[in-house]
């Protein structure tokens, strides 16, 4: 999901080659015996310890198969809530596998269809809806009662998202936000101070005028603010900046017809593009949280998950908030959730299936002040007041951008929809279209990716 290497997913690459030889099919009892080395392909491991085929991973038939996206900073933490819970000796330990994070909903997709797909999953809140529709993932209500999940430990918005026709389809894990870090050693010698240990800023005339007062001070080869010119992260300020304009939801609640406001569509987008031919983005930059990391950048747009590896860069004294208000009076952003799935299986072990779910209720829950220092801002409340989470730095000063983010469309299209808004968007970024046109086409496609 994010390019940085780490220490705990080599563990993961070594693991995967230590069990390399059979996979399981379906629901494979204890006693079930793999199958011969010389029987199934190699798995092929990259750098990092992500799995490019994860369907011919070795499967131990006394544990939960875990296929995880969490292949970047996030990863790492990840790893040691699965390492603790299986150190309460539970009735089944759970087997983590990284899959390549573009890859991911491929791979499970394709996995799940011929019931080859592990005993638990992760989703983005975002791509729920369309792994309900085609039956992938299955409900979790009764699991979860014997699990004692207390929904009310839930915020309302995140147990709508993963209700349908009244039943519930994952247990929520995070949210995930996009928001702005700035290095305090660029912004002092900028002359920027800060006011309660953040970036002042109320306005697009007050955050142009601090990105005025930074260029100045830069090296040659370093920029004002980091992101990149196509992709994810300027698509999420697009977002945010059109929300703050007071732009209308993409499509209405029965997902039958695109109500995105086009006027404010344009304008966010012409602002977007402004901070690259006003100067204040260096054209280019490809990996922009390495280049803020490598401390080339006085700000950078970018998730919440970068907060744990931002911590643990020697040198780099930073700051992080929730992303800036530019527009109108809300603080809206973009941000998505991770929530865990049980995907769907031929024949289903129902102590297995609980077994499962008692783990994603332990991960968010037990496991949540482990994940929150990763960076993402955890579901469960009670965490979220907990003194762990509370004495974390960083996160009390951006972890309202949870309840002020503008969560994605609940719609079985928004995969495709997003797409198309990224690739629109990113003729804009790269001068390929007019914003206008731009905009125009996005919403044609956007009509026909709904009429599907």
């Amino acid at each position: 999901m994010k390019k940085f290497l780490l220490t705990g997913l080599m563990l993961l690459a070594m693991t995967a080659l230590i069990f390399v030889g059979c996979r399981r099919q379906g629901e494979a009892s204890q006693s079930e015996a793999p199958q011969s080395r010389e029987s199934t392909p190699e798995v092929s491991v990259n750098e990092d310890g992500t799995v490019n085929n994860p369907e011919d991973l070795v499967a131990d038939p006394n544990k939960l198969v875990f296929w995880s996206l969490f292949a970047g900073g996030d990863g790492a933490w990840m790893d040691r809530i699965i390492t603790d819970f299986n150190a309460t000796n539970p009735a089944r330990q759970v087997q983590p596998v990284m899959l390549v994070w573009a890859d991911y909903y491929t791979k499970f997709g394709t996995a799940v269809a011929a019931r080859r797909g592990p005993d638990i999953g992760v989703s983005h809140i975002s791509r729920l809806p369309e792994l309900v529709e085609q039956g992938m993932v299955i409900a979790v209500d009764d699991y979860a009662a014997k699990a004692g999940v207390n929904w009310n430990d839930f915020a309302p918005a995140m147990v709508e998202g993963i209700t349908f026709n009244g039943k519930k389809y994952a247990i929520p894990l995070d949210t995930h936000a996009e928001i702005m870090y700035a290095n305090l050693d660029k912004l002092k010698a900028a002359g920027i101070t800060l006011t309660n240990n953040q970036l002042s800023i109320a306005n697009a005339g007050e955050f142009k005028a601090a990105l005025d007062k930074i260029k100045p001070i830069l090296q040659s080869g370093e920029t004002a603010l980091s992101l990149p010119q196509q992709g994810d992260d300027p698509y999420r300020a697009w977002w945010a900046t059109y929300f703050q304009m007071g732009g209308t939801p993409l499509v209405n609640a029965a997902g039958t017809q695109v109500t995105l406001d086009q006027a404010a569509a344009v304008r966010a987008a012409d602002y977007i593009k402004s901070l690259w031919t006003d100067g204040y983005i260096l054209p280019g930059i490809e990996d922009h949280q390495r280049f803020f990391q490598d401390g080339h950048a006085a700000l950078v747009f970018t998730g919440t998950w970068a907060t744990g590896v931002f911590s643990e860069t020697a040198g780099l004294n930073f700051v992080a908030q929730p992303y800036p208000r530019l527009f109108g009076t809300n603080d809206a952003c973009w941000a998505d959730a991770h929530v865990f799935t049980i995907p769907a299986k031929q024949s289903r072990n129902t102590a297995n299936t609980q077994a499962a779910v008692d783990f994603t209720y332990w991960a968010a829950a037990k496991g949540g002040a482990t994940w929150a220092q990763s960076g993402q801002i955890p579901s469960n409340i009670p965490v979220q007041s907990s003194p762990a989470f509370i004495a974390l730095p960083y996160r009390s000063g951006y972890s309202r951008a949870a309840s002020t983010a503008v969560l994605p469309s609940k719609n079985v299209n928004f995969g495709a929809i997003k797409d198309a808004i990224i690739v629109n968007l990113n003729t804009i970024w790269l001068d390929q279209a007019a914003s206008n046109a731009a905009v125009q086409n996005m919403v044609s496609e956007m009509n026909a990716i709904l009429k599907r």
